[in-house]
């Protein structure tokens, strides 16, 4: 497969600048490095942008590029341009998301981050809880301070790259000498050697624990709600400090209640005569039970509310509000008296009884037959 035009690649035009050309590769190598973007193409486009910049940034090679394309006169028509070593991909990082300046193997890092999921109950959310939780996480040895050396010891400097953590790699070219910086081989990129490694933690400096966090849970919390923790998660290294321990919230759901953020939502049903005639019902509430009016000729699925009966607000005052919704209730399995009873309703309500409805549906059906 061809090479593209390393002036393609970038996206730039022969006359561009210097500073165009380098912008153009900055742009890229955030675009496609492989440590911000996983897509299966992301490396490969990464390469080919470091080649067109390696070539272009310099101005012997630019001039060679200008005058031959791929071609290296050094090695006859047949050969391709030979490109640099990309397999310090932590330098290329380094240098455009690290302000520029190389990583110290050295340095204190910070711990990473944890997550757990803390299901509760729904009632336990509106009015929250104060709890335990376990964790297993990594803490710094306390046998050898994290130093990962066993006691009355301590690592050495890497006698092959001094505690830089890389090694240089230099190759003389056609286009000059080439100088490649790759991990150190001998203590991978630590700048370290422990001779000496402690026997508790085998030299990693750190230990796995179980960790017993005591837990305030607000009232007000609502499903996937995520509580931080401050510096409960994994240890740092070289003394850096720990990562935060992030708590996600699960709520179980009620099998009256439901919620919709401050507010409760509920169901109860009435008869007939209760929406008809009107009545005082009891309703529980999250706390207590309430009296409710129902006027009479309440409709079926109407909303009454209860001001101040919901969930108490997380960030800031007060509560939100309970609504009640009211369900008629057909009455079935009725008795010869009650049916009865209805039928005289009905007629003198000037509405149509069952038997009656039974002509009216004969006469639908002959108006859709067309008889």
């Amino acid at each position: 497969m061809s090479k593209r035009d390393y002036y393609e690649v970038l996206g730039v035009g022969k006359d561009a600048s210097q500073e165009d050309i380098k912008k153009a590769y900055r742009k890229l190598a955030r675009q496609y490095h492989p440590d911000v973007n996983k897509a299966d193409d992301a490396e490969s486009k990464f390469k080919e942008a470091k080649e067109a910049y390696d070539v272009l940034s310099d101005d012997q090679k630019k001039a060679q590029y200008d005058r031959f394309g791929h071609v290296d006169p050094n090695q006859g028509m047949g050969g391709g341009f030979n490109g640099a070593d990309f397999g310090g991909f932590g330098d290329i990082f380094d240098m455009f998301f690290g302000g520029g300046q190389r990583r110290n193997p050295n340095a204190p890092q910070r711990g990473g981050d944890l997550q757990y999921t803390l299901t509760i109950e729904f009632k336990e959310a509106v009015f929250g809880k104060k709890t335990d939780i376990h964790i297993p996480r990594t803490e710094t040895c306390d046998t050898c301070q994290g130093s990962g050396a066993k006691p009355g010891t301590k690592p050495e400097t890497c006698g092959v790259c001094h505690g830089s953590g890389q090694q240089e790699v230099v190759q003389n070219t056609a286009f000059g000498r080439i100088v490649n910086r790759r991990v150190c081989s001998a203590c991978q990129g630590q700048g370290r050697i422990i001779k000496d490694k402690c026997g508790t933690c085998h030299g990693s400096g750190k230990v796995k624990k179980q960790r017993t966090i005591s837990l305030n849970i607000p009232a007000g919390v609502d499903d996937g709600a995520q509580l931080r923790v401050t510096g409960e998660g994994e240890a740092g290294t070289r003394g850096g400090p720990p990562g935060d321990l992030y708590v996600v919230i699960r709520v179980k759901s009620h099998e009256f209640f439901e919620r919709e953020g401050d507010d409760i939502y509920c169901e109860v049903p009435l008869t007939f005569a209760q929406a008809a005639l009107g009545d005082e019902i009891e309703i529980p509430t999250l706390t207590e039970k309430v009296k409710l009016k129902i006027p009479a000729g309440t409709q079926t699925d109407t909303y009454f509310r209860l001001k101040g009966k919901g969930v108490p607000r997380l960030r800031g005052y007060g509560q939100g509000d309970q609504h009640v919704k009211v369900v008629v209730v057909t009455p079935t399995n009725m008795n010869d008296e009650q049916r009865e009873l209805l039928r005289e309703f009905a007629r003198l309500s000037g509405e149509h009884t069952h038997e009656q409805n039974q002509s009216i549906f004969e006469r639908m059906k002959k108006a859709f037959l067309g008889d």
